[in-house]
């Protein structure tokens, strides 16, 4: 890394969530959890009231602007501490409990508001911790590819993931089905072959969007390159055979970007990193993360 990488301030991703998109977003987590009467809320009333948010996990501290969003929409304030940056790692514990923010408003809207904000917080950080792990791992590796997610995410809930994903320092691969045009097995069966596939995908892809083909062999990810593949996807390979197929495929295909994914964890990626392989995606950072404990509690 160099000095002037080095000196870069951390990145405020919460810039890259658009509030018009975002808003919509979190109220349907709310509507889900408040479908009717909320009994509870009757009961504790709506004096004002303040509430502390406390991390009692360790972890990378991630899920912000989905926290903050909770706590708008229901009509109350937040007020985070200096330790509540995100991407920061927090030794926190049950025995430790790190104060991260005060939230005021009507007792009734923060107790409408906890469980769906600290769910978000609490998997978005999940997430985050998992990526944080994952890319140190590569570089303590010596490599300089990027550790990336998959789109198996959680079906109304891929934006927290993906999120969680960049504050950790992995890459969020595709956002969606519409951003990058990815033909899988199924895609290549249906379509005939992978030629006819990718020169298909073209045609409606143009040149602002990239194409990649999931390989089962050296052959099929020599075929999709030669059709114009912009990345191949070295799919559940043995790493001593990945790795070859992946140096044949840059001696050929300098261009080329080449994935290794399938069944790739964090115990197991060291075997598949190669100066040849650009990217390592794993379904895990979004589909098997441990959730990092907050906890909410009203002052009394």
């Amino acid at each position: 890394m160099s000095k002037q990488e080095q000196q870069l301030p951390p990145t405020n991703f919460a810039n890259l969530l658009p509030p018009v998109n975002i808003q919509p977003t979190v109220e349907s987590w709310l509507r889900d959890d408040m479908p009717s009467f909320d009994v509870g809320g009757l009961v504790v009333g709506s004096d004002t009231k303040s509430a502390q948010l406390w991390m009692k996990s360790p972890g990378v501290f991630a899920g912000k602007p989905f926290f903050d969003g909770v706590f708008r929409i229901v009509g109350c304030n937040v007020i985070w501490d200096d330790v509540a940056v995100e991407g920061s790692y927090i030794s926190a514990s049950s025995e430790n409990k790190v104060l991260m923010a005060t939230v005021t408003g009507p007792v009734n809207s923060l107790l409408r508001g906890e469980r769906t904000a600290l769910n978000s917080l609490s998997r978005c950080s999940g997430v985050a911790t998992a990526s944080s792990n994952a890319v140190a791992e590569a570089r303590k590796a010596g490599w300089k590819g990027m550790v990336a997610g998959t789109r198996k995410t959680t079906p109304g809930f891929r934006i927290v993931e993906k999120y969680g994903l960049l504050v950790g320092g992995a890459a969020t691969h595709r956002l969606d089905l519409s951003q990058m045009v990815m033909l899988k097995d199924n895609h290549i069966w249906s379509a005939g072959s992978i030629t006819g596939a990718v020169t298909l995908a073209r045609q409606a892809a143009g040149f602002s969007q990239k194409i990649e083909v999931e390989c089962q062999s050296l052959e099929e990810a020599v075929e999709a390159a030669s059709a114009g593949a912009d990345i191949v996807m070295l799919d559940n390979f043995e790493p001593g055979q990945l790795k070859r197929d992946a140096h044949t495929i840059k001696e050929r295909f300098p261009h080329v970007i080449v994935e290794a994914s399938g069944g790739i964890t964090i115990e197991t990626m060291g075997d598949y990193l190669s100066e040849h392989v650009d990217v390592v995606s794993q379904g895990k950072l979004t589909q098997g993360y441990s959730c990092i404990d907050f906890s909410l509690k009203i002052i009394h």
